[in-house]
């Protein structure tokens, strides 16, 4: 198990269940991962006139028709249950003044089905919950501040992982579970570790990429030159009356559409009024809802019960990562992929507020009860370590992604990403070169139309080939 965020720590306590020993492998010290930092809740249809066929429904829409369907269905059906697991296993989501499970509303949604935990804090509740579990499960070994360097690969098999300091962990499954890869961007509400490690471990193993060139810009991260630039401001405060403003005070979006329509729109303003023109208006939501985002603009200099918050878009997430089925595995026998670093196509062409947390449960115990089944490795076997070439991105890696592959993109930006060094910069290139058409997160400047003909189909990308499409079931 390599990744200490939400996923990997779920993963992990779910083969533990299943009785497999678990060796889990985090770059930074349990309770310190991405996930700490996510605001977003956990969709779920547990409301009153709410089900899973209109959480599907919402969830296609926005996909915007790149979704795998089996995939999302997976989703939609089984996060009522895993939400039921996680509060079983002590996580305290929010409760309403009739002690029900508090249900927010964001853009995309046609109910209230987001659950969180502490408001905006809900990363730090589960992260710090989950941490708690897996330090006191005897079935679970933690290799704090260890990185996975390579994949351990044996006839064709994933058969474990190589660390840094030299150790290797040899395995019946492995599991990546790395996170994302929106820390790429020059502009990002990321923090900076997540520049999509596992994917180029994958890679360089011999496993298939997918959806490369779907990537997600939230529409309100702050814009500010103290410090708090790139803080996001959390989709479920617009779900609470939030509203984006023009330079003259003026709405010009509907708050909750999808969040590449409101990106787009927010783009826009900006690139006719100059930057900070776009604000977002919280002066009408209750602070107790979301304390920690109230304290974290007060500490940047910004009231936001008192005055405008200016924002602007910044890379937020990757719909693309390592090709997955339905039980996460990848397409390199024995590897399993789950949470941001995966790709089940569930997102399509823009992934619907708040599905990622719950795609890291639903997925990871589906993955566990996969995993616990493999047999382990023989001993004595011929291993082939396949490193991988993962270096931090480069500041220029980063402003060239931001000019060539934001919001907008087209053909001649593209080729310029095609040489850039970094090797994550250049497969993200190739594959929107691919796609060419405009759908979603994708916005080509040259090809403004979407396809009917590349409805569901999926950019690939594997070592040693050209990207193509797939369909998928």
């Amino acid at each position: 198990m390599v990744g200490g965020g939400a996923a990997g720590l779920y993963t992990a306590i779910r083969a533990a269940r299943e009785g497999a020993a678990v060796v889990l492998v985090s770059a930074t010290p349990l309770a310190e991962s991405s996930t700490y930092w996510a605001q977003g809740g956990l969709a779920a249809a547990l409301a009153d006139g709410d089900s899973p066929e209109r959480h599907l429904a919402d969830t296609l829409a926005a996909g915007r028709g790149a979704v795998r369907e089996s995939a999302a269905r997976v989703l939609c059906q089984e996060a009522p249950a895993t939400v039921e697991d996680l509060a079983g296993l002590g996580v305290a989501f929010d409760l309403d003044a009739h002690g029900a499970l508090a249900l927010g509303l964001e853009g995309g949604h046609s109910a209230r089905r987001i659950v969180h935990a502490g408001g905006a804090a809900t990363g730090q509740r589960l992260i710090r919950r989950l941490s708690e579990l897996v330090a006191r499960d005897d079935r679970i070994q933690v290799l704090e501040r260890s990185r996975a360097v390579a994949l351990a690969v044996s006839h064709g098999r994933c058969v474990g992982v190589s660390l840094q300091d030299g150790r290797r962990v040899v395995s019946a499954a492995t599991v990546l579970a790395t996170g994302g890869a929106a820390a790429m961007w020059a502009r990002t509400t990321n923090p900076p570790a997540a520049v999509g490690g596992g994917l180029l471990l994958a890679f360089a193993a011999g496993a298939t990429l997918a959806d490369l060139e779907f990537v997600q810009f939230h529409p309100t991260a702050v814009a500010a030159s103290n410090g708090a630039d790139g803080l996001l401001v959390t989709e479920a405060i617009r779900g609470e009356g939030a509203l984006l403003l023009d330079g003259e005070g003026n709405r010009f979006v509907d708050e909750l559409a999808p969040r590449d329509e409101v990106a787009r729109a927010v783009a826009q303003q900006l690139s006719l009024t100059g930057p900070g023109s776009v604000t977002l208006d919280m002066r009408r939501v209750d602070p107790r809802l979301f304390p920690n985002v109230f304290d974290a603009l007060c500490r940047a200099g910004i009231d936001a019960r008192r005055e405008l918050v200016p924002v602007a878009p910044a890379a937020h997430y990757v719909m693309g990562g390592i090709a997955t089925d339905l039980e996460a595995r990848a397409t390199l026998p024995g590897l399993y992929a789950v949470g941001e670093c995966s790709c089940t196509g569930l997102h399509g062409a823009n992934r619907l507020a708040s599905n990622s947390l719950t795609e890291c449960f639903v997925f990871g115990a589906r993955a566990a009860r996969s995993a616990a089944r493999g047999s382990q490795p023989a001993p004595g076997m011929r291993v082939e370590i396949a490193a991988a070439d993962s270096p931090l991105p480069s500041s220029e890696t980063r402003r060239a992604l931001w000019a060539h592959a934001g919001l907008e993109r087209d053909a001649d930006g593209l080729k310029q990403l095609i040489d850039d060094p970094h090797p994550l910069a250049c497969l993200i290139a190739r594959c929107a070169l691919t796609r060419r058409e405009s759908r979603g997160a994708h916005r080509r400047r040259d090809f403004p139309q979407t396809e009917s003909a590349l409805d569901r189909r999926h950019v690939t990308i594997s070592r040693g080939g050209e990207p193509r499409y797939e369909a998928w079931d």
